[in-house]
C-alpha cells in the first residue's frame, strides 16, 4: 500500500517532511515536548542569570588578574553581538524557517542569558580603582543602584515582562492561540522618556561605590551599546508603529540627560 504525506497520520510524518514550523504548531508529540522543555528551561535560565547579574554588578568578579583589558573588552562586546545579530530581520526570517514565531522570544532570551553567563564566568577584575566611595556617599550610591533595579522592573512591567523573556509568546504557542497585538505604551514613565528600560540599565552599571578599571571598561562599552540600541529601537518602532510613534517621539525625549542626537525629541513633521 502506497501512502502520501497528506494521507499519513501526522504522528507518522517524518520531521523533515513539509514545514518544520508546522510540525511545532500542529501537535507533533516530539516537537511539542521539545518546545515545552525549551520554554520552561529558558525561564529558569533567565531567573538564574538575573541573580548572577545582580551579584556581578554589585560585587564584581571573583577572579582577579593583571592581563584583563583585552579579555574583558572582548567579553563586553561579545555580549552585545549575538543579541544584535538576532534582531536583524534577515536572521529572524531564517530562524522562522525552523521554529515557530512563538519561540523567537525564548531564542532571544536564551542567547542573551548564555552570553551574560559566559561573560560573568571569564571576566577578570582589576585591582585598580577609578573611585571608591565610603560612608554616606557609598550608601547613597548603593541606594541608587537598588532604585535602578526597581525602575527596571517597573519599566519592563509596563510593556510586559513576559515579552522580554519570551514567556508571553511561548505561552500562546503552548495553548495554540494567536497572541494579541502588543500594545504601544505611553503611560507611566514612558510619558517622560521613550527608553526607560535602557535608562534603568545605565543606573545598574554606573551606580557602584567602587568603580574598578574593569567595571569602568564595562560601563563605557555598555553605555555606548545602550545609546546605539536606543537609536535602532527607535528605527524599529518607527517601522512597525509608524506615525503614532513619530508623533510620540516629537513630545518625549529618548533618554534624559543624554537626550541629544538621535535621542532628542523628533522635530515636528511638516
Amino acid at each position: 500500500m502506497t501512502h502520501t504525506i497528506d494521507s499519513m497520520p501526522k504522528s507518522l510524518v517524518p520531521a523533515h517532511a513539509g514545514s518544520r514550523p508546522q510540525a511545532w504548531e500542529h501537535g507533533h508529540t516530539v516537537y511539542r515536548m521539545l518546545g515545552i522543555v525549551f520554554g520552561v528551561g529558558t525561564q529558569l535560565l533567565f531567573l538564574f542569570t538575573v541573580v548572577y547579574l545582580f551579584l556581578f554588578l554589585r560585587y564584581g568578579s571573583e577572579s582577579i588578574g593583571s592581563h584583563w583589558v583585552l579579555r574583558d573588552l572582548a567579553l563586553a562586546i561579545g555580549f552585545a553581538v549575538p543579541h544584535s545579530i538576532l534582531l536583524a530581520p534577515p536572521v529572524q526570517t531564517r530562524i522562522k524557517r525552523y521554529l515557530p514565531s512563538g519561540m523567537l522570544g525564548c531564542v532571544h532570551c536564551c542567547t542573551t542569558c548564555v552570553s551574560l553567563l559566559v561573560m560573568f564566568h571569564f571576566w577578570i577584575r582589576s585591582d585598580d580603582t577609578v573611585w571608591h566611595a565610603e560612608g554616606w556617599t557609598a550608601i547613597g550610591i548603593v541606594a541608587l543602584f537598588y532604585a535602578s533595579w526597581v525602575a527596571l522592573l517597573y519599566s519592563l512591567w509596563l510593556t510586559g515582562l513576559g515579552y522580554q523573556t519570551g514567556l508571553t509568546q511561548w505561552w500562546y504557542w503552548l495553548i495554540q492561540t494567536k497572541p494579541p497585538v502588543r500594545p504601544f505604551v505611553t503611560r507611566g514613565v514612558y510619558r517622560w522618556m521613550r527608553h526607560p528600560v535602557y535608562m534603568s540599565f545605565l543606573g545598574l552599571i554606573w551606580f557602584t561605590p567602587t568603580m574598578t578599571l574593569d567595571h569602568a571598561l564595562l560601563t563605557a562599552v555598555w553605555t555606548m551599546y545602550i545609546y546605539l540600541g536606543s537609536y535602532f529601537k527607535d528605527q524599529r518602532l518607527l517601522r512597525y508603529i509608524g506615525t503614532p510613534y513619530r508623533e510620540y517621539a516629537t513630545r518625549v525625549v529618548g533618554l534624559p540627560l543624554i537626550g541629544f542626537g538621535t535621542l532628542r525629541r523628533y522635530p515636528p513633521s511638516n
